[in-house]
Parts: C-alpha cells; sequence; structure tokens
C-alpha cells in the first residue's frame, strides 16, 4: 500500500456533492419543519434516493447519512433524534416503531487490515418489530418479525422472529406471542 492510498475517499465526486446538499437540506428545511410535517420530511427524503412510505411518521429531530440507503414499510416510525447512519442499506419494514435516540448503524471498518477500510453492511429491519430508546442495532443485522429490542439494548447478531431481547449485548428475555392476523391488519 502506497502512503497517498490511506488517503482516498470511498466516496465518488458525485456523492460527496450530494451528501453535502443533503446536509445542508438536513440542517434547515428538515430539522426545523413543524413537528407534524412528516410528509414533507419524507418527501425531502425520497427526493434525495430514499424509498419511505407516505404513512410513515419521520421526526424533524432524526438524523439520517445517505438517504439513499434508506427505506421504510407503511406506518413505520423514525422517533426523535434516531440516527440512521446509512452507509448501507437499511431497510424497515412496515409497523416498525424506532424509539429515540436509538442508532441504527449500517458502517463499520475492516479493522483486520491496517488501513482499516470502510465496510458497509446492510441492516434489514423485519415488520412489527420495536427497537426501544437508546438503542443500537449494528451492522449486518437482521432483525426478525415481531422481535423486539428493549431499551439500551445493543444488537450485533441476528435477533429472532418474536422474541424480546434486552442488555448489552442484547440476549433473548422471552417470547413474544403473535398477534393474530386480525390485530396486524387493523381489522
Amino acid at each position: 500500500m502506497q502512503p497517498e492510498d490511506r488517503h482516498l475517499s470511498p466516496y465518488s465526486t458525485k456523492e460527496k456533492f450530494i451528501r453535502i446538499l443533503w446536509s445542508i437540506t438536513q440542517a434547515t428545511v428538515f430539522r426545523y419543519s413543524f413537528h407534524t410535517c412528516n410528509k414533507w420530511r419524507i418527501f425531502l427524503l425520497n427526493m434525495f434516493g430514499a424509498n419511505i412510505d407516505n404513512s410513515c411518521i419521520i421526526r424533524r429531530t432524526v438524523r439520517v447519512e445517505c438517504p439513499w440507503n434508506l427505506s421504510m414499510g407503511s406506518n413505520s416510525c423514525l422517533g426523535d433524534s434516531v440516527l440512521a447512519y446509512c452507509l448501507g442499506t437499511i431497510t424497515i419494514g412496515k409497523r416498525v416503531s424506532i424509539s429515540q435516540h436509538a442508532h441504527l448503524c449500517a458502517g463499520s471498518h475492516n479493522y483486520t487490515k491496517p488501513d482499516l477500510p470502510l465496510l458497509r453492511p446492510p441492516i434489514l429491519i423485519h415488520d412489527d418489530v420495536w427497537i426501544a430508546a437508546d438503542a443500537f442495532v449494528g451492522p449486518n443485522v437482521v432483525v426478525g418479525e415481531g422481535a423486539i429490542l428493549g431499551a439500551r439494548g445493543v444488537a450485533m447478531k441476528q435477533l429472532d422472529a418474536w422474541t424480546i431481547y434486552a442488555g448489552n449485548p442484547a440476549k433473548p428475555v422471552k417470547s413474544r406471542e403473535m398477534p393474530s392476523s386480525n390485530e396486524t391488519t387493523g381489522s
């Protein structure tokens, strides 16, 4: 490895420019929008390449890095001060609640190499999940349908469906009863 290789950016010039535009947008018209202007914030995120259903709730204090790597299904929510660090893709299913101050981190570094190259592993969060306050979901984690990660829990490995997790590292606490089909469809 040549010394000058250490300073090469993993981002193209185009991506750097779009990231600057998004940073300005997020720090102004996104952040200072009225608290009930969810559709406006969804519009802004989608304009920058996100794929977010119009029924979602996105709080104005949410921070999204690289919104073009974020998708959210219907009736899902990013609560106050959620950090969605979307260096890799973050896919959020339907009826998912990501509570205040939670951190979804789809980025890391390869610690086995001296130059610590950037990695962008995805995060997949299935339907009917709750990521509680201050919880952390790490890179390459799959959160199974109906799982709950308790407050301040840290998920660095897959969370099984319909299971409640707590702690650091997150451990299964108990199973969660799957709702009847009438409850999930709203019938």
